[in-house]
């Protein structure tokens, strides 16, 4: 027997074994009907034997020695041929015993009436014809009864082939459903479960054949999807948890930069920061502290969650002697456990923490200061935690940083306007004092001498420098009040032109040509100024009636003082005017521009500042 019986043996095996049967069926019926057809020829031949024996009785008695002659020798032949058979025809006797003593008798009744027919001279009397006849007779019965019960099997098994057709076409159905339908149903269904989601679905095995085989190599490649939908769904489960912990982080990280980024103060910064870190790292207690230049102490800044006499006794730390506080040199991430780490202060064990972390908050190798997270177990933060920390200290050095730098900014603002102030006082005021002063001597001498002509003189010219001083103090107030707009600084030339026509009760006009970018704030103060300096000029020496203001935006800006007043040399220019180009070319010179200077004797004045594309930003120009 075969260990493994294969669906192609089976289905060979069953397709022999029909055909074994309907080839036995189809020659058991060619034997019958070989053995019917022989025997019906072997009746007629019987047959025909009474027919002879009557003609060669009736010959006998009428004569006819030759004729009687030739039926003998074909009776002879006949009673031969019953005997032997003749396959060629087919004709042969389907012998039984009582058929071959039947046929023995009609041989012996044979020999006696042939005896009785060849006697020389021929027997008087009646031939024993009617006995023989009577035995044939008996002869051919048994044959036909024989025929017969072939002719029964024969019908018997026409029946049985149909039968047969009928319980082949059921086993083969049956089969079929067995051997092939339903191990092609239980795989559907099992495919269906898998494409279904259900990976724990499996397929009976119920053969060793190919679907045993099939069903077996099904139900591995379940399990293995299975398996590795199981390891998918981890990873997936873990890579989600791993990204939302990102994403925790990331927001977290940009809540607090934004926080950091905005805040206005140290206090409030340190504040809010401890705030937002605490729940980010699940401390129990946060401190921020911050470091003076020189790392010797540390001052707590802001705090949550410590027991106010610890807070109390920690406000100021000196560098080096608690695990709070690092010194500069030795400053970096560390996690300590307090009731092991032998510290000098014991207020975080008395106050029941067990670890402390120290992150360092570092600025370009600069340590400003320290975060401390407190807590009340055991406890060592991932690579991920720790990064997550550091960066977030990063980010407060950078805005403690930012705060220093906004200050610095602040106060070189403050000492800028300080200066300009200084410069502006030096270059109007302070001279017209100077000549004030002059003049206050002058008057003293005039005085003394009792010269009332030159007192009064004097007296006018100190008159008219105090004018001016008040002069130079509204304008100069009128400056400082100056607001440009960074989009647009038409709006400020208006302003400042119709502020000096109530100076001056002078017509003053602004034609503007083209379109340019806009011009950034420090560039318009500066001009702006140039173009107040270039007005003062024009109301203190120009003697002028009219005044132009020319802007030019294209290709670059250019700034254009016209007045129709009575110019003057450049070789032979006062001092206070050698003053105002002076402090109109520094102004110029801070923002890359160049102030061209053209007059002569009764043709007025034009004053220009043009500024060079490289003053505007390359991001205005895109």
């Amino acid at each position: 027997m075969l260990a493994r019986q294969t669906l192609a043996f089976k289905l060979v095996a069953t397709g022999i074994a029909f055909l074994l049967l309907a080839l036995a069926s189809i020659v058991l019926t060619l034997w019958v009907t070989w053995q019917l057809e022989g025997g019906a020829a072997a009746v007629n031949e019987a047959g025909r034997m009474r027919m002879m024996s009557y003609r060669m009785t009736l010959d006998a008695v009428s004569g006819r020695p030759q004729t009687v002659a030739e039926q003998l020798r074909a009776m002879d032949a006949t009673i031969d041929l019953l005997d032997a058979g003749d396959p060629s025809r087919p004709l042969f006797v389907p012998w039984t015993d009582e058929s071959r003593a039947e046929f023995a008798q009609v041989r012996r009744e044979w020999q006696g009436l042939r005896a009785a027919l060849d006697a020389r001279p021929p027997v008087a009397g009646p031939m024993p014809v009617a006995s023989m006849v009577g035995h044939v007779d008996r002869f051919v019965t048994l044959i036909e009864q024989r025929l017969s019960r072939w002719t029964e099997i024969l019908r018997v098994a026409q029946f049985t082939m149909v039968g047969l057709a009928i319980a082949g076409a059921v086993l083969m159905l049956y089969a079929s459903h067995r051997m092939v339908l339903d191990p092609l149903r239980r795989l559907g269904d099992g495919m269906g479960a898998i494409r279904g989601g259900d990976f724990a679905a499996r397929v009976q095995v119920v053969s060793n054949d190919e679907f045993g085989e099939l069903a077996g190599g099904f139900n591995a490649m379940a399990a293995r999807l299975e398996s590795v939908y199981d390891e998918l769904e981890a990873k997936v489960r873990e890579k989600t948890a791993r990204l939302e912990s990102k994403r925790e982080r990331m927001a977290a990280l940009y809540e607090v930069s934004a926080f950091v980024a905005q805040a206005d103060n140290l206090d409030d910064m340190a504040r809010g920061f401890v705030g937002m870190v605490r729940p980010i790292a699940r401390a129990d207690a946060i401190t921020v502290r911050w470091s003076d230049d020189g790392n010797r102490h540390y001052l707590m800044l802001a705090q949550e969650g410590l027991p106010p006499l610890m807070s109390a006794k920690e406000q100021c730390l000196p560098s080096g002697q608690c695990g709070c506080g690092q010194a500069a040199t030795s400053a970096a991430t560390r996690t300590i456990a307090i009731h092991a780490a032998g510290m000098t202060f014991g207020h975080c064990a008395r106050a029941g923490f067990e670890t402390m972390l120290a992150v360092p908050v570092k600025l370009h190798h600069r340590v400003l200061g320290e975060i401390n997270l407190f807590y009340r177990r055991a406890h060592e933060l991932d690579d991920e935690e720790r990064s997550l920390i550091e960066t977030l200290a990063s980010h407060l050095a950078a805005g403690i940083e930012s705060l220093r730098a906004a200050a610095a900014d602040r106060e070189s603002a403050v000492a800028g306007e300080r200066a300009l102030l200084a410069q502006e006082l030096h270059d109007s005021i302070a001279q017209s004092l100077a000549f004030l002063k002059i003049q206050v001597e002058l008057l003293r001498t005039a005085l003394r001498r009792g010269d009332s002509v030159a007192a009064g003189r004097t007296v006018d010219e100190i008159d008219t420098g105090v004018r001016e001083s008040y002069a130079d103090v509204r304008e100069l107030l009128l400056h400082f009040r100056t607001r440009t707009d960074a989009q647009d600084i038409e709006a400020a030339l208006r302003s400042t032109l119709r502020k000096f026509e109530q100076q001056t009760g002078l017509a003053a006009e602004l034609q503007i040509d083209g379109h340019g970018v806009p011009l950034p704030a420090d560039v318009q103060v500066q001009v702006l100024h140039v173009v107040q300096e270039a007005l003062s000029n024009v109301r203190k020496h120009a003697n002028a009636t009219t005044v132009h203001l020319k802007v030019q935006q294209a290709p670059q800006w250019r700034f254009e003082v016209c007045d129709d007043g009575r110019g003057f040399d450049p070789d032979e220019t006062p001092d206070d005017s050698h003053v105002g180009l002076r402090i109109m070319k520094e102004r110029a010179s801070r923002i890359g521009a160049q102030v061209t200077v053209r007059s002569s004797a009764n043709q007025g004045t034009q004053v220009a500042i043009t500024v060079p594309r490289e003053a505007v930003p390359q991001e205005m120009h895109a």
